[in-house]
């Protein structure tokens, strides 16, 4: 099992992000695989998950994994300033570019010179700061805010988000080249409801890191407490698993930490909670890295072939049979006739040894 911390995370008073992250589980090996193999080159990278899933702590170990380790590490979320001051903050201003600018002062990019850029929430960022932030990227140079004279970074960009940026793009708020430039070296990070072998050895750091922060004697989980955490959806992923530990350290009696101890809301609709459960139970980890692998490939007419594709191995699973084949997809035996057709499937089975039609 692998381990990330945030740096000084025992000194922290609250956690405002996920300060760990741990690679147990098959789909966080996965993870940390893809991570490796894409931290030493210089590309940009874009981290996709959910709030409080350990973005940043990936892209410190992306960092840590580069040729600038040495260099610095800079952070900045791109939906914590006004837009009045996003280009300011970025890239720097000059003394009297604007009301209140008493002295020039360099951007996040060139305090990250030599070393990675990390802008959290990227997908905050505004259409016209966009426009320069890409032009940045290409020309490896910033302009201050008030000045004409360009200024050459040595920059590597990781970038996160947790929407879809795809779909930011259809909608008109994300630019479409600044998509693909950042979509370089894209890593999923899937929520913690997914990666259900990682939530056990988070509890158990957290209960030791908490108990060493509030000065107690070691505490424990009892089992009936693991099977309430095993079975809770965690909307708040990460953040919300440690909150949950933290509060119930101050509730538990004689150091053990009961079922009754854990304040877990969870906010889904039922419907949610149930389709969330078929898909964290059923979907393994190689189906959706293969997803993933064409999502990434950007075919066209992704969908029809992936419906072809699985209406064409169910069928010859079922050895040409249609009712087992519309059994087995959970539909009707009209729907799989019509789309065997579609896809000039029908016949072929049968032509195998011991093959039927039904």
């Amino acid at each position: 099992m692998s381990l990330l911390t945030l740096p000084n995370a025992r000194e922290l008073t609250k956690s405002v992000r996920a300060s760990v992250l741990v690679f147990k589980d098959p789909a966080s090996q996965e993870l940390l695989n893809r991570i490796e193999r894409l931290a030493p080159s210089e590309a940009n990278a874009l981290i996709v998950g959910e709030t409080g899933t350990g973005k940043e702590l990936v892209a410190r170990h992306i960092h840590n994994l580069s040729r600038r380790a040495g260099g610095p590490f800079v952070a900045v979320n791109c939906g914590a300033f006004p837009e009045t001051l996003v280009e300011s903050e970025l890239f720097g201003h000059e003394k009297g570019a604007f009301t209140g600018a008493v002295s020039s002062k360099a951007g996040w990019f060139e305090v990250a010179n030599g070393g990675t850029l990390f802008l959290d929430e990227i997908g905050d960022l505004p259409l016209n700061m966009q426009v320069k932030l890409l032009r940045v990227l290409q020309e490896r140079e910033v302009v201050r805010l008030g000045s004409r004279t360009p200024v050459p970074i040595d920059v590597r960009l990781v970038a996160a988000t947790n929407v879809n940026l795809a779909e930011a793009v259809m909608a008109g708020h994300f630019r479409e080249d600044l998509f693909y430039r950042l979509h370089v070296a894209s890593i999923p990070l899937p929520p913690l409801r997914e990666r259900k072998g990682d939530i056990l050895p988070l509890a158990a750091f957290f209960v030791g890191e908490h108990c060493r922060r509030l000065g107690y004697t070691p505490a424990t989980l009892s089992a009936d407490a693991e099977r309430k955490l095993l079975a809770h959806g965690w909307p708040g992923n990460i953040r919300e698993l440690e909150n949950a530990i933290h509060h119930a350290l101050l509730v538990c009696r004689n150091r053990v930490v009961q079922p009754g101890d854990l304040h877990l809301v969870d906010m889904r609709p039922a419907s949610a909670r149930h389709d969330l459960a078929f898909q964290a139970s059923t979907v393994p980890a190689e189906l959706e890295a293969a997803l993933q692998a064409l999502f990434e490939s950007n075919q066209p007419d992704l969908y029809e072939r992936i419906e072809e594709r699985l209406f064409r191995s169910a069928y010859r699973f079922c050895h040409g049979n249609q009712l087992q084949t519309a059994r087995l997809l959970g539909v009707s035996r009209n729907v799989v006739r019509a789309r065997l057709e579609k896809i000039g499937e029908l016949g072929v089975v049968a032509q195998a040894p011991g093959a039927r039609l039904a």
